[in-house]
């Protein structure tokens, strides 16, 4: 981190690129109200962008997604070639900023915030906590450390020995910053009849479906969005969708998911705190709790009430984490089993769930 000094704090300094002046504008308002962060510059295009990183050596860039001569999406694949930086992308809460948000995030892109559709100022305002906090995060990501399994989706018989027939053990995913890249390198590794997997991502409800979209696209397993009372089966993944809480419930001698529209849990809705104590609730022992990369501690104490009830537990090692906030927190309480790299996490979803067969 930078060690100019601002109001005698040391500071990190961030570059803003955007397209329109009042966003230039609003987010310089927003981060240069924090004694952490200096505004150094701000460029409206990604040619105007480039000179200045090179004069200006930013700690942390936010980039707009759609901007004219280049777009945002092609800027950072050659920045994160050339000269990578932790980035925070600024995107539209629509299906196509979903869709290039994704893509963006998967190029190295560390997180982003939204930008409202409509009253900019208002919208920009109310989430100043948030863009502040991820541009604090984006300055301390491991943006070189997380692994990139090649996402090329599995042949539709390459499940090997494995044969699993019964819908009664249940694999929970949560993860937060870094986590859509995370959970699509574990998913594209599984075979296509692993048992049934719930995922919590911290995700906007615009985003969600695309998420889950592109997981089916790079996995063997049918991946979608959760619905209310459906069916948890074998070869299928559910994601939670953007603010809504997604829980486990027994339905007789099956596992439904059910969504809950209750208030945020530890600020996160969906909350992986809510998944995985619901999975610990209503599967016990016959569950797998794995907890990914994200910043803060949401999960982190429902792995423990999950290990309590007989479930492994998994946390990621921070050196395969981009941000080593939520699984981290769960290793220093104590409540992992096993603490692995990213690339080792599916071979050992697969032998937990090799003892169900």
């Amino acid at each position: 981190m930078c060690l100019q000094e601002k109001r005698g704090c040391q500071v990190l300094k961030v570059l803003i690129v955007d397209d329109s002046s009042l966003i230039r504008q609003l987010m310089t308002r927003i981060l240069s109200a924090d004694a952490e962060i200096e505004v150094v510059g701000s460029a409206q295009d990604p040619y105007d962008a480039r000179e200045k990183i090179k004069a200006l050596k930013p700690d942390v860039i936010t980039l707009d997604v759609e901007m004219p001569k280049m777009d945002g999406v092609t800027f950072l694949r050659n920045l994160m070639r050339l000269h990578p930086l932790p980035v925070v992308m600024v995107s539209t809460l629509t299906d196509s900023g979903a869709s290039v948000t994704l893509e963006a995030l998967e190029l190295g892109a560390v997180d982003y915030v939204s930008k409202p559709k409509m009253n900019f100022q208002e919208g920009m305002m109310a989430y100043a906590d948030e863009i502040v906090s991820k541009v604090k995060t984006a300055a301390r990501a491991n943006i070189k450390g997380g692994f990139r399994a090649k996402t090329v989706k599995p042949p539709a018989q390459s499940s090997g020995s494995l044969k699993f027939k019964t819908t009664d053990m249940i694999i929970a995913i949560g993860a937060s910053t870094g986590g859509t890249e995370a959970i699509k390198d574990i998913l594209c590794q599984l075979p296509p009849n692993t048992p049934g997997i719930v995922i919590s991502q911290h995700i906007p409800g615009a985003f969600s479906f695309a998420f889950a979209e592109r997981l089916n696209q790079n996995s063997a397993m049918a991946v979608s969005e959760a619905s209310e009372g459906q069916q948890i089966l074998p070869g299928h993944a559910y994601v939670a969708p953007g603010g809504q809480h997604l829980q486990v419930k027994r339905d007789g001698a099956r596992f439904i998911c059910h969504l809950d529209d209750s208030d945020p849990v530890n600020r996160h809705k969906p909350s992986v705190e809510v998944m995985f104590k619901s999975v610990a609730d209503n599967v016990g022992a016959n569950a797998l709790c794995v907890l990914l990369t994200g910043m803060g501690d949401d999960g982190s104490d429902a792995m423990g009430v999950m290990r309590a009830a007989g479930a492994p537990t998994i946390a990621q090692d921070e050196q395969s984490s981009v941000v080593w906030g939520m699984p981290g927190e769960a290793v220093k309480r104590g409540y992992a089993d096993e603490v692995l790299p990213l690339h080792h996490i599916a071979e050992r979803i697969l032998h937990y769930a090799s003892l169900h067969q």
